[in-house]
């Protein structure tokens, strides 16, 4: 069982966005998922309450929930036994031993970051706080970081990839900015179960992430491979 933690302290860079679409590619691909949400704004929650019965399940955990009588935090949170893969929906701004507890348990961290001046200085500061973070907790995890709404040949693109070079954090994917996961997320769905004509490119942005995921070691994406993803939005 995998516990894949999508964490960063920005409020709006997308991880609700990365968490239920990747619950989503998971569980359409066979794999028994299970989406825990610990934002009390409860979006995750909310999005598995409107999927279709006709979608692969995947199991829901609304953690950000406070239990009631003598039900414990323990088994409230409890998951189906054959679940392999668990994705964590983080809220937006964690206390340090709330961090540490995710972190100790969290078998990779993805870090959404939108191509903005501030989204770009917030999330470089926050990568810095996880780092120094782990060290301190003595945990080698793999962190990767996800540009979420991309637009090719902008600026703001550019620079975010000069901000991110100054990191030895990998960028491991790049979402393109399109209206099909505004739908996606209106009907429960995630964005590789909508039947567009445009998928192919976003399926295949997702494929890097989930090969970088799945993968043993967590190498940085090279230059062929950037061009490569890059000529998917075009």
């Amino acid at each position: 069982m995998k516990r894949l933690l999508i964490l960063n302290s920005k409020g709006g860079c997308g991880k609700t966005t990365i968490a239920t679409n990747l619950a989503g590619y998971y569980a359409s691909a066979g794999t028994p998922t299970a989406l825990f949400d610990y934002d009390p704004q409860g979006s995750s929650h909310r999005w598995l309450e409107m999927r279709s019965d006709e979608l692969s399940n995947i199991h829901g955990v609304f953690a950000a929930k406070p239990t009631q009588g003598a039900v414990t935090q323990a088994f409230a949170q409890r998951v189906p036994g054959e679940t392999e893969r668990i994705v964590v929906d983080t809220p937006a701004s964690m206390k340090r031993m709330e961090m540490m507890n995710m972190l100790r348990n969290a078998a990779a961290v993805i870090v959404p970051v939108l191509p903005s001046a501030i989204d770009r200085h917030v999330t470089l500061d926050f990568i810095q706080e996880l780092t120094t973070l782990c060290r301190q907790m003595g945990i080698n995890i793999p962190v990767g970081i996800v540009a979420n709404r991309v637009r090719l040949n902008t600026r703001a693109f550019k620079q975010l990839q000069e901000t991110l070079e100054l990191l030895d954090i990998p960028l491991v994917a790049f979402l393109r900015d399109t209206q099909n996961y505004v739908h996606a997320a209106e009907s429960g769905c995630a964005i590789v179960e909508l039947k567009t004509a445009s998928m192919k490119k976003d399926r295949q942005q997702w494929l890097a992430l989930i090969e970088w995921l799945e993968s043993a070691h967590t190498p940085p994406m090279t230059p062929t491979a950037e061009k490569q993803q890059a000529g998917l939005h075009s």
